[in-house]
């Protein structure tokens, strides 16, 4: 329980290693909340779990070694939270930077293929947003976290269009 079969030093790397992968490998995959994996998302990162434990610990089941692995894990965590606060550059590279899938009524279709979002995505999103149709929206972005917002176009009391005074 107390004795691990391989060096404490080693728990670490394999930790950092593993956290690096997966966070470049997650981001790399798109902006999709937690709330809004489909069920094969979800299934695939309970698998990941899995499959990356045997390589973090080496075949080590004592206890400080699983104790070394998660420090290691929220250290690498809590740096990064540090690192993205300070630095927005490395900010933007990690989280990456909110983008526009409605302007003006006309839908992004090319970021929409490339954010993996389908049409009843964004209808969905679209009435969470208090929008019905599409010609609605002034702006609608996808944010870093994979929320879309929804800007309405601004209405006069008639339900028209405001336009500018001239």
């Amino acid at each position: 329980m107390w004795t691990t079969s391989v060096p404490w030093w080693e728990f670490i790397l394999r930790g950092l290693v593993v956290y690096v992968f997966l966070l470049i490998f997650l981001r790399l995959t798109g902006k999709r909340q937690t709330g809004q994996f489909a069920p094969f998302d979800l299934v695939l990162l309970l698998i990941l779990s899995n499959a990356v434990q045997n390589s973090m610990n080496a075949g080590d089941n004592s206890l400080v070694g699983g104790l070394i692995s998660a420090l290691t894990l929220i250290g690498c965590h809590v740096a990064l939270a540090q690192i993205t606060f300070r630095f927005e550059r490395i900010e933007r590279l990690i989280d990456g930077t909110p983008q526009v899938l409605v302007r003006d009524g006309q839908i992004n279709s090319s970021l929409m293929r490339k954010e993996l979002l389908s049409t009843e995505d964004l209808e969905a999103a679209l009435r969470a947003g208090g929008c019905l149709d599409v010609h609605e929206v002034e702006r609608a972005t996808i944010e870093t976290n994979g929320q879309i917002t929804v800007v309405l176009r601004r209405r006069s009391s008639a339900g028209q269009e405001n336009t500018p005074a001239t």
